[in-house]
């Protein structure tokens, strides 16, 4: 997994247990100091963190040095989970098809940032949040599975935010384990 060390990433390694298909090889954060990486550690999961401010305007310096320990890790699928890192196109084409993503709104409306937000200003009924296969261009990969919730009347972003991180709790970890045995068919969950 490459995260920014939060509770998305615990979600999913608390799920990799029992009859999962898939287990832990590591925990990768961009975020040195991420909560989350105690966490897996002491879970058991490896745990190796690059932080991205020490390479300014060098995305392809800052990737090779991810790339060592996610090689070394062996991964056969990497999940994305609160990482805020933009991915070459060359690093995203190395591991195309093997790559998931979860994004906070029923793409492909919002991709990229104040999703929440942007919902609610565009007086949507309803928000959610959709696990993606990432591909070179922005939140723009097949969708593998989405989650819907109501806006409500008095809902702001950080409510509405609350609600749909709830729903990516439980439609992250589906989707990995329905991805892990070879099954691509979307998981569709809400109202």
């Amino acid at each position: 997994m490459i995260s920014g060390g939060g509770s998305n990433m615990l979600r999913l390694i608390e799920d990799m247990k029992g009859a999962h298909p898939a287990r832990p090889v590591l925990v990768l954060s961009n975020d040195p100091q991420a909560g989350g990486l105690a966490r897996a550690r002491e879970l058991g999961v490896p745990v190796a963190a690059v932080d991205h401010r020490d390479f300014p305007r060098d995305r392809e310096g800052f990737e090779r040095a991810i790339l060592g320990p996610l090689l070394a890790a062996e991964p056969d699928i990497i999940c994305l989970a609160g990482f805020m890192r933009i991915l070459t196109s060359g690093f995203v084409q190395r591991f195309a098809g093997r790559m998931l993503n979860i994004h906070p709104s029923l793409l492909p409306k919002y991709p990229g940032l104040d999703t929440h937000a942007r919902a609610i200003a565009a007086g949507d009924a309803e928000a959610g949040c959709s696990v993606h296969e990432v591909i070179p261009e922005l939140d723009a990969g097949p969708i593998l599975g989405q989650a819907r919730v109501p806006i409500l009347p008095d809902d702001d972003a950080a409510k509405l935010a609350a609600r749909v991180l709830v729903e990516e709790h439980k439609l992250y970890p589906a989707v990995l384990r329905r991805f892990a045995a070879g099954d691509r068919s979307p998981v569709l969950t809400g109202p």
